[in-house]
């Protein structure tokens, strides 16, 4: 269902946003601790997620950015085919969209994708991540509580 893509443009919205203000108001690795377990932490992220492949050589951005490009047109395939019920996989798929397109714009364009939202537990540190990365998370959440049920709507002719 093309109508939900507003969903997609608004995600990548932020992500671009967000991303140009880290870079425009950050240094590189600066780190700004806003509470006790989430930082600001600029880096470049080379590889995929949790920086898979980060030091492969520089073959990868060709080929995270070309899956990047295959998937958003399977995902804009699968939304073109979706049922007017189908309300919750459309939502799910527009924000895995905006945040591959988001993770790809940064790709082409810089070669790296700008990670900044850094969580942690006194040593322990995730990866850093930023907002395509979140919300591609939610959105593939949003598609396996729906392979379970959970938002389909009953079909009513039966």
């Amino acid at each position: 269902m093309l109508k939900w893509l507003w969903i997609s443009l608004l995600t990548l919205g932020f992500d671009q946003a967000s991303k140009i203000a880290i870079d425009s108001h950050m240094q590189l690795y600066q780190s700004i601790n806003l509470l006790p377990f989430f930082n600001l932490t600029y880096v470049h992220n080379t590889g995929a997620a949790f920086s898979f492949l980060s030091d492969a050589g520089g073959w990868q951005r060709w080929l995270f950015a070309s899956l990047a490009v295959i998937m958003s047109g399977v995902i804009g395939v699968w939304l073109s085919r979706l049922q007017k019920h189908e309300s919750f996989i459309a939502i799910a798929l527009c924000l895995v969209l905006g945040g591959a397109v988001g993770n790809l714009i940064d790709r082409i364009a810089y070669g790296y994708v700008i990670d900044f939202i850094e969580v942690y537990y006194k040593s322990w540190h995730w990866p850093a991540f930023n907002i395509a990365d979140s919300v591609i998370c939610i959105g593939v959440g949003l598609m396996l509580l729906e392979s379970f049920g959970i938002g389909r709507q009953k079909d009513l002719e039966s």
